[in-house]
């Protein structure tokens, strides 16, 4: 799988982990030069407290395009700091 903006790869691999039809990257996927870290949080009921990156590529900027969950619950452990994309980002 591949999460792309702007024509930049911003994450890549072969072991995502799909929730509420959503890929989740690893971590250690996603190329971390275009990411910021931004101070949203959302809560879902379910998987805890979701914190968010901006994404910059070049000039344009997606604020809280990407969002990961550094301390899930228990029903959400196995995507533990995976980074998914909204926001116009392409996941193919």
């Amino acid at each position: 799988m591949k999460a792309i903006w702007h024509d930049a790869v911003l994450a890549e691999s072969d072991d995502t982990i799909v929730v509420e039809g959503n890929n989740y990257f690893p971590p250690d996927s996603i190329k971390r030069e275009y990411f910021k870290d931004s101070s949203t949080h959302t809560i879902c009921p379910w998987k805890g407290e979701a914190s968010y990156y901006e994404i910059t590529v070049g000039d344009a900027v997606n604020k809280d395009a990407a969002w990961y969950y550094p301390d899930p619950k228990e029903a959400a452990k196995e995507i533990k700091n995976y980074v998914a994309f909204w926001k116009g980002v392409e996941v193919k």
